[in-house]
């Protein structure tokens, strides 16, 4: 991995600063729409969501369960910020298996579902970065959790922010059967234009825009794009307090008021 810490005797003035700063995070409340006609309209058209999003029909209920039983499973991933050696905050990635069944040679973070024997979402996103790419929990500081996300399989995936205080206590060790390869990004770059691509699709009559980032690191390319993009994004402008320079345009994703999320972010 590129970019070993500056800072070899515990966390740098800059990063307490910005754990004391993510640590008064709070989640947007979730909207109070209570729009009956909308929800209706969910309902009605539950089992053409599915297409006109993309979801793979197999991996949800949604197209064949009544409204009331859909109950997104829980999942977890780890949005590991370190300081790099110009004092930029960078964020650890993988590249998945290409072997995998689902998102197989997708630059994704580290993560995966919840299992019942986890506490909370923070011991899910350690949990599963320990088990893919050798991350000793005991490295990192959790700080906070971001909004929940809502990944192209109907997974509630929650973002967990923590802080690498010395990047060099890290040794990569990628799980085969997981993860192909693990390197690191500036985290600010999610904030510019400069080699984002962009795809406008729509959905429900709603456009929205997918991103795509293209990034190189030691000749090798990576494509940072959909789910992992869009927290990426929202991630960099919390930590940055301020805006991306592009419109981020996304949907406004529904559920029937029955259901256990409303009103989350969507990504493909």
């Amino acid at each position: 991995m590129e970019s070993s810490s500056v800072n070899d005797f515990g966390p740098s003035r800059k990063l307490m600063a910005l754990a004391q700063q993510l640590r008064l995070y709070k989640p947007p409340p979730p909207s109070n729409d209570d729009d009956e006609e909308e929800g209706k309209r969910i309902e009605e058209s539950a089992g053409k969501v599915v297409s006109q999003v993309g979801f793979a029909e197999s991996a949800t209920p949604v197209a064949h369960e009544p409204a009331d039983r859909f109950k997104p499973k829980r999942a977890a991933v780890l949005v590991c910020l370190f300081e790099g050696d110009g004092g930029e905050f960078r964020v650890i990635l993988t590249k998945r298996s290409s072997f995998l069944s689902t998102h197989s040679g997708e630059v994704s973070l580290p993560g995966g579902k919840a299992e019942e024997t986890d506490a909370n979402d923070a011991e899910t996103a350690t949990r599963e970065a320990k088990e893919e790419i050798g991350l000793d929990p005991s490295l990192v500081n959790v700080v906070t959790c971001l909004e929940p996300f809502l990944s192209k399989h109907l997974l509630r995936v929650i973002p967990v922010i923590g802080i690498l205080s010395n990047k060099k206590d890290f040794k990569p060790c990628p799980n085969p059967d997981e993860v192909e390869s693990i390197f690191d990004a500036p985290l600010e770059m999610f904030l510019k234009d400069e080699n984002r691509r962009w795809e406008e699709r729509e959905w429900m009559g709603d456009k929205y825009v997918i991103h795509f980032f293209d990034y190189e690191m030691e000749d090798k390319e990576y494509v940072i794009w959909g789910l992992t993009a869009g927290i990426l994004i929202r991630a960099a402008s919390i930590v940055y307090q301020k805006p991306p320079a592009f419109l981020e345009q996304n949907p406004k994703f529904k559920v029937p008021s029955t259901a256990v999320l409303k009103d989350n972010n969507f990504m493909p």
